[in-house]
């Protein structure tokens, strides 16, 4: 695996692969290093990545002078830029923030003052009657509120495969099914002992999310402690939809962002999270309890929503620590950043937070040379307003397994299956065959499909045809892992 066999060392190892270590390691294969990124799941994008409300915050909110604030502003433009370059569903409708008591409403002006700290001027007051003006289907006894019209909408497993990708055609190598277990200094570097094997690495980058407090206490620092903190979601049918256009959201609290409502790039309504701490770092299970409480929520923001169908719960937990901010810390001596306690917030903040941390490495004496003929990518369309193969004429003409749905819940095509199963980042699973393509996501979840889709997984080691393999695969094969 590229290890300490043979004292091949690494410039730098990223230890996880969630949203924010995939976009550290994009964000280091534009420059001349040897990096590898090592991740304990299946595939990337597996943890608090895939599960969370999907919404690209503007950080109208976040505490001024914050790091999060900070980073959240850095990052609004460059997913803008990068997911429009590289095909991430991505939209923006708007938000809107609603107060529901006199309590709330009176907390109005100085979340849009907050707002224009954070560099949000176009966050303004709106009235009830703009409320309901805008979203009909409100429920009643709104009584004001905040337009934030840069709210947005994003893929959550679109964007960390797209970061991985473009690392992984560039030349970081990527270890999956690799959990580092411990971390011990070794002359000038360390050896990173795995699950599969030891790596030898000059600096460690500790994205490792729900374990980032475990992988600090291995570089022997004592910081913070993640306190998992657990959001359970619903997601209704699309013929939800029309009930609502923007992203409503609450008015914040100390200890979360709250219950909002929120369309989704899939064309779905979601209605969540809860906030629930806990102390098992593995509790992604709904309960009874949790759905209910958002049922009742959601009945109060939007009664028609609960009378839809639900096409699927879910929960994810995020990093949350004993801190309110960001835990990034840079050990120059020790040769070690720190990317701890994103919580809620990562998905919207990892590209800034990515660029911030090569910031740190190169201020740490890290040297940094562009790389020449860096690679883009183009992410396959899995998005509702998205040209899709399925309805792409040109597409199906020059290669009929467009035209061949498999999953007709998502419009899901036999060779968007065949592509996902191949290429750099081949899926190795249904759930790796779910993000990439959302054969299975729709209402009946996968009955139809996944005795096909299940069949392709299982002749996934066949050498794919040139027909199966777009130009980034082509590319791909002919990049060495490493530089």
């Amino acid at each position: 695996m590229g290890a300490a066999d043979g004292k091949f060392t690494y410039d730098v190892a990223i230890v996880g692969a969630g949203v924010v270590g995939a976009a550290i390691a994009r964000e280091l294969s534009t420059y001349e290093l040897r990096t590898v990124v090592l991740e304990a799941g299946h595939d990337v994008g597996t943890g608090t990545s895939k599960a969370n409300t999907a919404i690209r915050h503007t950080g109208f909110d976040a505490k001024p002078g914050s790091l999060e604030a900070t980073l959240l502003k850095r990052a609004y433009p460059l997913l803008g830029d990068y997911a429009a370059r590289a095909g991430i569903p991505l939209e923006t409708p708007g938000a809107l923030l609603v107060a529901w008591s006199p309590e709330q409403l009176a907390r109005i002006d100085a979340l849009r003052l907050q707002a224009k700290v954070n560099g949000c001027d176009d966050v303004h007051a709106v009235s009830a009657e703009a409320l309901y003006a805008a979203e009909p289907k409100l429920g009643p006894g709104a009584l004001g509120g905040l337009a934030v019209p840069g709210e947005g909408i994003v893929c959550p497993f679109t964007m960390p495969l797209a970061f991985a990708t473009e690392a992984v055609i560039n030349g970081v190598r990527l270890e999956l099914d690799t959990a580092v277990e411990s971390i011990e200094p070794d002359a000038g570097a360390y050896e990173l002992v795995t699950s599969r094997g030891r790596v030898r690495a000059r600096w460690v980058v500790n994205a490792a999310g729900l374990s980032s407090d475990l992988v600090d206490r291995m570089m022997g620092h004592e910081r913070f402690t993640i306190h998992p903190r657990r959001g359970q979601l619903i997601v209704f049918d699309k013929l939800a939809s029309p009930l609502v256009s923007s992203i409503l959201l609450p008015v914040p609290t100390p200890v979360s962002k709250g219950v909002l409502i929120a369309p989704t790039v899939f064309g779905n309504v979601l209605l969540g999270p809860t906030a629930e701490d806990l102390d098992d770092r593995t509790g992604t299970q709904t309960t009874r309890e949790g759905l209910d409480d958002l049922l009742a929520k959601g009945r109060t923001i939007l009664p028609a929503l609960v009378d839809e169908e639900v096409t699927a719960t879910y929960a994810g937990l995020r990093a949350a620590t004993e801190y309110a901010d960001y835990q990034i810390h840079c050990d120059a001596a020790q040769r070690y950043v720190c990317v701890g306690g994103i919580r809620s917030t990562g998905l919207s903040a990892a590209m800034g937070i990515a660029a911030h941390v090569v910031d740190l490495l190169q201020d740490a004496g890290v040297v940094l040379r562009h790389a020449a003929g860096h690679r883009e990518v183009r992410m396959r369309p899995v998005g509702e307003s998205q040209q899709r193969p399925f309805r792409d004429n040109d597409a199906i003409a020059s290669r009929p397994e467009y035209g061949e749905i498999l999953c007709f819940c998502e419009r899901v095509t036999r060779g968007e299956v065949l592509d996902a199963l191949a290429g750099p980042l081949p899926a190795r699973s249904t759930d790796g065959l779910r993000r990439r393509t959302r054969a299975g996501l729709g209402r009946c979840q996968g009955f139809y499909c996944s005795a096909t889709i299940s069949a392709l997984l299982h002749d996934r080691r066949e050498p794919p045809t040139a027909q199966s393999r777009d130009a980034d695969d082509l590319v791909a094969s002919q990049v060495p892992r490493n530089r």
